[in-house]
């Protein structure tokens, strides 16, 4: 069993989303899922009760000490990837869910307060010797932004940009939004959509990187190649 963490320190992000997004798109692709929202705000457990069949189960776990035992029970009832929704900030319910990860995701919006906010998160990822990558979530369609960013996450020693920022960058799209109020996801709502299609090649980057392999980046794994207007390689 694979378990997956959303967590950030700056709510607003699209973290629970994001988090139902790839919760769908893996179970589309055969895996059997389970979200576990640790949110007191409860994002993913309204959407699970807005949705027209409860074909995705949300288990609401609020304390830290309970964590590792539904982990344990998700694990004998046959469940292969556990996809774990935090509190914006930091408490001792994310800080245990980050103990428990195979991997950390850590979405962002591509703007200087939010960059600057993966700081707190990253400090305990790291203190807890997790994998991690950034999702640079809610990108302008158009514009340098997003390539900026990518390339300010990943300038670190030890650390290139293949492996710790995902591709491809989650632009704002409105099929997100329009999805979350029906109790779906974009992979659902629209499924021939270009939110969609990011999601669906999102999933198969977080799978290769569960598997121990990254993934190239390139031009072809951003923005659609007319809405970037910054060379790849200028960024970097």
């Amino acid at each position: 069993m694979r378990t997956l963490v959303f967590a950030t320190q700056k709510g607003g992000c699209g973290k629970s989303t994001l988090a139902a997004c790839i919760a769908v798109a893996a179970r589309n692709d055969g895996h059997l899922v389970r979200l576990i929202d640790t949110d007191p705000q409860a994002t993913l457990s309204n959407w699970q009760s807005r949705r027209p069949a409860h074909d995705v189960v949300v288990d609401a776990v609020r304390e830290a000490g309970e964590i590792e035992p539904e982990l344990r029970k998700l694990r004998r009832e046959g469940t292969d990837l556990v996809i774990i929704d935090t509190s914006a900030g930091m408490n001792a319910t994310t800080r245990t869910a980050i103990l428990c990860a195979d991997l950390c995701l850590l979405p962002t919006r591509p703007s200087i307060a939010d960059l600057e906010s993966t700081v707190t998160t990253l400090r305990v990822v790291r203190a807890a010797r997790r994998p991690f990558a950034f999702i640079l979530n809610q990108a302008a369609i158009r514009g340098e932004r997003g390539n900026l960013a990518a390339s300010a996450l990943s300038r670190e020693p030890e650390h290139g940009l293949a492996s710790v920022v995902a591709l491809p960058f989650i632009a704002s799209r409105n099929d997100h939004q329009d999805a979350l109020a029906a109790g779906l996801t974009a992979v659902e709502y629209a499924p021939d959509g270009k939110a969609a299609d990011e999601i669906r090649r999102l999933w198969e980057w977080i799978e290769m990187r569960l598997n121990g392999r990254s993934q190239r980046s390139g031009p072809a794994d951003m923005l659609d190649d007319d809405d970037a207007n910054v060379p790849w390689d200028s960024c970097l």
